[in-house]
């Protein structure tokens, strides 16, 4: 399957600061790819040079197979990009608008109107073509902008912070557009809401210190989501060096009275041998309960934790 994006050893420095460093990565059709990032962790940077607007220090950077230093042009041909405020023209209708951006995309004339109207379709904006922008909710200034970068049928559409500011019926909405719009496309996704890779991506990435630090499919994430704790609640005193010496077990912590919290090795669960413990203990088992981590929680320990110059591919 051919890159769309292919980024190769990417460096860049402000001065003696580095802020982006040794940093590769690829993007395929049909992956919607999270960008994530704490802020001045790079990803800023990597986005811009991605789109061509700042140069790196050193390292390649191929846009479905273009140099984006060697044909900038013909590179950005290849890329719609979504910054976080839409540069929208809220005086104009969609149509307008929409027929504005297709020029300055080097649509020909003969195709301005075919390109706008299926960019509209796509984005559902079907009935709000002689709308005025600025008459517009959040949710459909969204889509518009959406729609201006799609026009020209890009290989790879940037999306810079997407839901910003919507409501949550507005946010399912673009979600479930950006989802359609990843069958046809490489996306690359930026955002500071983790629920929004889960929700819409198909990779994840975190960049830390200009760093990657994760590299990984949601799958794989949701792998680590996984239970790696127990909770044990039980109706008379148990013995914790039995629960210790379990298989799997790395430690144990008392939360309330009969209550403990069991840390164990992802790849073993000691919920059975815990069970039957329990009932041949006469420890009175009352519940026995897998906990989950958040992404939330994953991200803070790989940020927290990263060390520099190491990498977490999982």
């Amino acid at each position: 399957m051919t890159n769309l994006v292919q980024v190769e050893q990417l460096y860049r420095f402000y001065g003696d600061h580095c802020a982006v460093e040794d940093v590769t990565f690829t993007l395929e059709k049909g992956e919607i790819l999270g960008f994530l990032g704490p802020n001045g962790a790079g990803k800023t940077s990597t986005m811009q040079m991605i789109c061509g607007n700042l140069a790196p220090t050193s390292g390649q950077i191929l846009i479905n197979g273009i140099d984006v230093l060697d044909r900038p042009k013909e590179a950005k041909r290849e890329l719609g990009y979504l910054p976080e405020v839409p540069p929208l023209y809220r005086e104009l209708n969609v149509d307008e608008f929409l027929a504005y951006c297709a020029k300055l995309h080097g649509i020909a004339r003969p195709r301005v109107k075919q390109a706008v109207d299926q960019a509209k379709e796509r984005c559902g904006l079907e009935d709000a073509g002689d709308r005025l922008i600025g008459n517009l909710s959040k949710g459909y200034q969204q889509r518009v902008g959406i729609a201006q970068a799609i026009l020209h049928i890009p290989a790879v559409i940037i999306l810079d912070e997407p839901t910003v500011g919507l409501d949550p019926i507005q946010i399912r909405e673009i979600r479930e557009l950006i989802r359609e719009l990843g069958k046809e496309h490489g996306v690359i996704l930026s955002t500071h809401i983790l629920p929004e890779v889960q929700e819409s991506c198909t990779h994840v990435q975190i960049i830390h210190h200009g760093q990657l630090v994760l590299k990984d499919t949601i799958q794989g994430l949701e792998q680590q989501m996984r239970a790696s704790s127990i909770v044990l609640a039980t109706r008379n005193p148990v013995d914790a060096t039995l629960m210790e010496a379990l298989p799997g077990v790395h430690s144990v912590e008392p939360l309330d009275e009969n209550r403990w919290r069991i840390f164990h090795d992802k790849n073993i669960n000691p919920a059975e041998h815990l069970a039957e413990i329990a009932v041949a203990s006469g420890w009175g088992l009352l519940q026995l309960i897998p906990e989950r981590r958040t992404m939330e929680q994953i991200f803070i320990d790989i940020t927290q934790q990263a060390l520099p110059h190491a990498e977490a591919t999982v």
